[in-house]
């Protein structure tokens, strides 16, 4: 064996035994984070399967994680750990497909009413333009947010854009400028949201607090907070057309 094969060698084994290391330190964190999500997701996600997906993200830290960038490890691990826990959940979809055809109903009905009056839609005006009762509008609304709570997130059918990066994947050639003109695409139209319906995205999504907390702050009842999110994340899809079409 040569000296520069002992080293590369040397160098291989210490890199493994560092990135055993950081799994190691870091495993908690990963169980911290499935059980901090595994609050605000629907029955049917298993923290089991949040938290092997979130290993799986802690090891792609582990191999790309460049000091050099300013961010600490933790940091970086944290947004990895998400990002593959939230990919986790976005393939297994188990969402009906009557959910998807009335969240594009709603998504419809709010974009026709707001071209037709220039203002934010009322949920009476939704509701009429549905066909339906007040009632009967609140209970699409809450069984959308109840089978899928990353609507906001997945606000472009299909994936093609959305809030946040995904931990796993980097960005193709040429999306960089799409990307970041989506984004401030979508910062404007948050911005002209309702007041109330933008309080709502600020508590759940900035702050991170659940349903039931986010009702106790607006003093309403948690499946109030429930349909807020929901036509919130419709107004937004109906605001953002443009995208989705591209």
């Amino acid at each position: 064996m040569t000296a520069s094969s002992g080293l590369r060698m040397y160098s291989k084994t210490s890199e493994r035994t560092q990135q055993e290391q950081l799994i190691n330190r870091y495993a908690p964190l990963v169980k911290r984070i499935a059980y901090h999500l595994l609050a605000r997701l629907p029955a049917s996600v298993q923290v089991e399967d949040l938290m092997q997906a979130g290993m799986i993200g802690l090891l792609e830290a582990s191999r790309k994680y460049d000091a050099g960038k300013g961010a600490s490890f933790e940091t970086y691990a944290g947004i990895r750990i998400r990002g593959a826990m939230l990919d986790e959940v976005r393939k297994g979809d188990w969402a009906p497909r009557s959910v998807h055809r009335n969240t594009r109903m709603v998504t419809d009905a709010i974009r026709a009413v707001e071209a037709r009056t220039g203002r934010d839609a009322k949920d009476s005006e939704v509701a009429a333009e549905l066909k339906l009762s007040l009632d009967e509008y609140y209970g699409i609304l809450g069984d959308t947010m109840g089978s899928r709570l990353f609507s906001f997130d997945d606000l472009m059918e299909g994936g093609e854009h959305g809030l946040e990066e995904s931990g796993s994947h980097e960005l193709e050639p040429g999306r960089g400028l799409e990307d970041q003109r989506f984004r401030k695409a979508l910062a404007d139209a948050i911005a002209n949201l309702p007041e109330r319906e933008r309080l709502v995205l600020s508590l759940y999504y900035d702050e991170e607090l659940n349903l039931k907390e986010i009702g106790e702050v607006l003093g309403v009842s948690e499946s109030r907070v429930c349909q807020l999110h929901s036509q919130c994340a419709a107004r937004l899809r109906a605001r953002l057309a443009e995208w989705r079409s591209r």
